[in-house]
């Protein structure tokens, strides 16, 4: 490991995984994934997920570039939820909603790290009352690299029952502009949200709508913000001329940003490219948005006896290779 920077007088440490010519980058601060480079088919060695070569940054990384988003990942009404009687108030840091687990969550935090050349382990203890959430929360993270593919395990062990649903969250762009990029979602529905993307409650068939991606379609100019409803495997596929991503998780759900409110950024990122609007898409293994006040979209508390764990793999390999 090496010292990258530091963010709020912290040092930022990475850690580098290397298998053949693929390697991923990770820093310590928001347990975020810096870097990802695979080789295409002509060898050229690019950057698959948005992301820059300096601390500068992600010392305000509201844009939340490969962090692991939470305590609960995506949009949360009015930052409030009802357990077992009580009612809890959130930090509320989007339009009086609670996004991403508030402005210092845990995609906020300094993480202790360590790596064994195959996989990066990443720890944090949230403390009770963190952006309003009740419990303490012994998180531990851990990504390996395995060839072409990249696995995030996440585990989250409360000291008494609190909701918990975080989210990885890498741009990704393979090779090429988004707007060539070509996606496949198993999924017939999305959840409705309203003007403020806020889950209705409410599935939509995406039957007939620009959403309906269960067959290979490309992004073009598409302004995406969606919860895609799972009904299979991969969860995600997206190619260009240069890349095949293939994603799968144990989430029900996928949401998927395409970045058309990214702004113009002034720092280069990763191979030069200056970033801005549809510059690349998010794609967030997740539970359903606001689950925690939507009964019907499942149950995300997690207790001492039943903590919270994910799994989500995605594998980046050179077009030729399909």
């Amino acid at each position: 490991m090496k010292t990258f920077g530091t963010i709020g007088g912290k040092p930022v440490y990475e850690a580098t995984l290397t298998d053949g010519d693929v390697a991923i980058s990770v820093l310590s601060h928001g347990a975020t994934m810096r870097d990802w480079r695979v080789p295409d088919a002509t060898g050229k060695t690019q950057s698959v997920i948005l992301g820059f070569d300096d601390i500068g940054p992600y010392t305000d990384n509201k844009r939340s570039f490969g962090i692991l988003a939470g305590r609960i990942a995506n949009r949360v009404r009015d930052g409030r939820f009802t357990m077992d009687g009580t009612t809890y108030q959130l930090d509320q840091n989007q339009n009086g909603n609670h996004l991403h687990g508030g402005s210092d969550g845990i995609g906020r935090q300094h993480w202790t790290m360590e790596e064994d050349g195959k996989s990066v382990r990443l720890t944090l203890k949230s403390p009770d009352g963190a952006m309003g959430y009740p419990g303490n929360v012994d998180f531990t993270y851990v990504i390996s690299l395995d060839g072409h593919t990249v696995t995030f395990d996440i585990t989250a062990v409360p000291d008494r029952p609190t909701p918990i649903a975080p989210a990885e969250h890498n741009y990704y762009r393979l090779g090429a502009p988004l707007a060539e990029h070509v996606m496949t979602i198993p999924a017939g529905h999305t959840t409705a949200v309203d003007d403020g993307l806020i889950p209705t409650g409410e599935l939509a068939p995406v039957d007939g709508t620009p959403l309906d991606f269960r067959q290979p379609k490309k992004i073009g100019d598409q302004k995406i913000d969606d919860n895609f409803c799972l009904d299979g495997a991969p969860a995600c596929r997206l190619e260009t001329d240069a890349y095949v991503l293939t994603m799968t998780t144990d989430r029900p759900g996928l949401q998927v940003f395409s970045g058309f409110t990214l702004p113009q950024f002034e720092t280069a990122g990763h191979d030069g490219i200056v970033y801005g609007p549809f510059a690349g898409v998010a794609l967030e293994a997740q539970n359903y948005p606001d689950t925690v006040n939507n009964p019907s979209f499942g149950n995300i508390i997690a207790t001492p006896d039943k903590p919270y764990r994910q799994t989500t793999s995605v594998t980046i390999v050179p077009a030729a290779t399909r």
